[in-house]
């Protein structure tokens, strides 16, 4: 037995730290003083870490659960310098946090990091205020100013500004009444940070087939238990307002609901739907928000005063104490996936953390990835369809323009059946919208006299003009240069040509086609914050905008009643390279920007500007039929055991030289592993093989669906010596093979 300082009985405690360490490190503390979720200040070497008491129970399955941690004596344990005055971690959150670490091979500390990173202090807002204090007011001189003081305050404490404004005196009057003890600070009653929305607030009027699909999933609310649901409709059907009812429901019951958009972008027209069903706004959490406002939120959530709360894929590690639904808009869209740092799929994560807090959970979508329609192909998901538009809206026209035999006029890219149906569409007083998903002006510029191309210094990538602003931007890892008056090769002047085009270029063709027309670019580059976006929707919903032009981000689920075109600028991009999703991914972006036209009571069109008429991508997209091409889709994909009929591990090696990087990746290749169900390929350079001036390379452990990747990967790593600057980072489960 060992004893504190203070002569109680001490017990050994695991306490994990928002550091790469393997396991959670022990600590001493009284008996009783601390549980798991307390977060606590420990000593750690020479300074003082944050740390969260841990369970010593795990609920990771044995086959990828990492080694048991190395007892320690308790005579050598030092102890923990105290608890934290802040709300626990709850057991469901360090569950999900054990189980993501291992699930991902990443040390639990850093997932840790993620929850606890806005927590340092409590919010800082105003928390006193003054009342009416004990003194008598026997010799006090009472001024004009005084008396208008005295006269306003009472029982209820007010703070500071408030009581100026109200009497009209300033500061310095207030602290001299304190100093004469006639008043004095109390603690401020505080509304709170975010109003309880009310369920019945304004119910919609839903169709016969919304309401069916609505009382579904508020069944599976009401019955508060695991399970997912596929809600799968047709873009403009309602799927917001039917999964609201779900939300309502959650509400009703008492319950927390977390709801996860693929893009920060998409959050300004989201909250002003919830505000108009529920009749306030709900907390939002992503990067974008300042440290108080995310501390303030942090706190809110944590003690259950926030309710409904909508955010990006970190929003997963927020600290829900009465979680009740999770639910995942945009499903398929691969923004959902954390590409550095810790590497995980914020979809699939999502249901895991459901699982976890036994809650149930919803998918939405108008296009469905094949993972998610294979597990309601195999049972594990249920599956709610909406096959109309809502009201008198239907589908838009999709039609193919062959750039083949209609090609538009040398140097420009719109087609003049585009150009006409565009035309067409001002005459009728409508709004038309272009396509293209590729930021810039031009995405290569090269020398016409000697062929040079611009390049990254630190990427194998070209830099894209930015006409607008002179430079030249690589978008990977942000290098910008000035757009040179001479080849950096040959010196030839006035030599450099932009070849291709990115949506300035087509902003520029636009404005020579239609002078009259008012045009706004929605990139993210050119929507700086969720400001921004707001106030370009705004003026889009306000008749404000003929033509919106935009890469992906005009593609998510805007409403725009008055916006009956869609063009395609290059419906061809993204069907290069040997993507495993490249096809997949192309009908989904393409089908949901389809989806912007005809929303109301307008009939919609669209047109694709095309050179390949013939691939599938197009046809599902023509006769409208994505359930086939998923099918089609899924016959290639199961021979091979490719995602989601097979599992895959990408091992990615970067060094600061091409040798060392080389040289790792061989070795690494050599000890290989070799087991039946198993392939290893690779290594070889990745497609971008130089990132951020490290040299990459890679290797993909493909797997079949019942073979478990964790200790493989466990077990190849073993022992495998590196250099201070080479590393081996794993994704599991990768989307992107760059």
């Amino acid at each position: 037995m060992k004893l504190t300082a203070d002569g109680e009985r001490a017990v050994r405690v695991s306490v994990l730290l928002p550091l790469p360490f393997p396991t959670p490190l022990d600590y001493l503390a009284p008996e009783g003083r601390v549980a798991p979720g307390d977060l606590v200040s420990v000593p750690l070497g020479r300074r003082q870490e944050t740390g969260c008491v841990w369970d010593t129970q795990s609920d990771v399955p044995a086959d990828f659960a990492p080694a048991p941690a190395r007892e320690v004596a308790l005579a050598r344990l030092k102890p923990i310098l105290g608890r934290l005055d802040m709300p626990a971690i709850p057991a469901d959150l360090r569950r999900f946090i054990d189980w993501l670490a291992a699930y991902t091979l990443t040390p639990p500390g850093l997932v840790l990091a993620m929850a606890i990173r806005a927590r340092h202090t409590q919010p800082t807002r105003v928390q006193l205020g003054w009342i009416r204090g004990d003194a008598d007011l026997a010799g006090l001189r009472l001024t004009e100013a005084r008396q208008r003081v005295l006269d306003a305050v009472g029982d209820e404490p007010l703070s500071t500004a408030m009581l100026t404004e109200q009497t009209g005196v300033s500061s310095a009057v207030l602290r001299g009444l304190a100093s004469a003890g006639v008043l004095k600070e109390a603690p401020l009653v505080m509304a709170p940070l975010f109003a309880p929305p009310n369920a019945g607030f304004h119910p919609p009027q839903l169709s016969q087939e919304q309401r069916e699909a609505a009382d579904h999933l508020s069944e599976g609310v009401k019955a508060h238990r695991f399970g997912v649901t596929l809600l799968e409709g047709v873009t403009g059907s309602g799927k917001t307002e039917v999964y609201f009812e779900a939300v309502a429901a959650c509400l009703a019951a008492g319950r927390q609901c977390l709801v996860l958009l693929p893009e920060i972008a998409l959050s300004s027209q989201w909250t002003d739907r919830f505000a108009r069903r529920f009749g306030v706004q709900p907390a939002l959490w992503h990067s974008e928000l300042g440290g108080k406002k995310r501390r303030e939120t942090w706190h809110a959530i944590a003690q259950g005063q926030a309710a409904v709360v909508v955010g990006a894929r970190s929003a997963l590690f927020l600290p829900f104490p009465k979680l009740g639904l999770i639910i995942v808009d945009e499903e398929h869209e691969s923004a959902f996936k954390q590409e550095e740092g810790v590497t995980y799929h914020g979809r699939d994560m999502a249901i895991v953390r459901a699982r976890l807090s036994d809650v149930p959970a919803i998918l939405v979508s108008a296009t469905p990835s094949l993972e998610t329609l294979t597990n309601v192909e195999n049972g594990r998901y249920q599956h709610v369809t909406l096959h109309s538009r809502h009201g008198n809206a239907t589908l838009p026209d999709v039609k193919l323009v062959d750039m083949r035999r209609a090609p538009p006029e040398r140097g420009q890219f719109l087609s003049p059946e585009l150009v006409a149906a565009i035309s067409a569409t001002f005459e009728r007083q409508e709004q038309a919208m272009l396509f293209l998903n590729r930021r810039g002006y031009a995405p290569l510029t090269l020398c016409r006299a000697c062929g040079h191309r611009m390049e990254c210094p630190n990427c194998s990538a070209w830099l894209v003009e930015h006409r607008a602003r002179q430079m030249l931007t690589c978008h990977h890892c942000g290098h910008h240069e000035a757009l040179p008056e001479t080849c950096p090769s040959c010196d030839a002047e006035s030599s450099l040509v932009a070849i291709g085009p990115g949506i300035e270029r087509v902003h520029e063709e636009a404005r020579l086609h239609f002078p009259e027309a008012r045009i706004l670019v929605m990139a993210s580059d050119t929507l700086g914050s969720p400001s921004a976006t707001a106030e370009a929707v705004r003026r889009i919903s306000d008749r404000e905008i003929d033509l919106v032009i935009g890469t992906q981000i005009v593609a998510k689920g805007w409403h725009f009643p008055d916006l009956t075109l869609v063009g395609v600028v290059d419906a061809d991009l993204g069907l290069g390279g040997g993507d495993l999703r490249a096809a997949e991914r192309t009908v989904q972006l393409l089908h949901q920007v389809s989806g912007r036209a005809g929303r109301a009571d307008k009939p919609g069109a669209v047109l694709l500007q095309s050179y390949l008429g013939d691939h599938p991508v197009m046809k599902a997209l023509v006769s409208n039929d994505y359930q086939a091409f998923m099918e089609q889709e899924s016959a290639q994909r199961k021979p091979g055991f490719w995602p989601p009929y097979g599992r895959l591990a990408a091992l990615i090696v970067s060094a600061d030289s091409a040798e060392a990087a080389d040289r790792l990746a061989a070795a690494l290749g050599a000890r290989a592993p070799e087991l039946p169900g198993t392939q290893i390929l690779g290594p070889a350079p990745a497609p971008l093989a130089v990132l951020r001036g490290r040299h990459r390379r890679r290797l993909l452990l493909r797997t079949r669906r019942n073979v478990a990747v964790q200790p493989i990967l466990r077990q190849w790593l073993e022992g495998m010596k590196m250099a201070s600057h080479e590393r081996i980072d794993i994704d599991i489960d990768p989307i992107s093979f760059l």
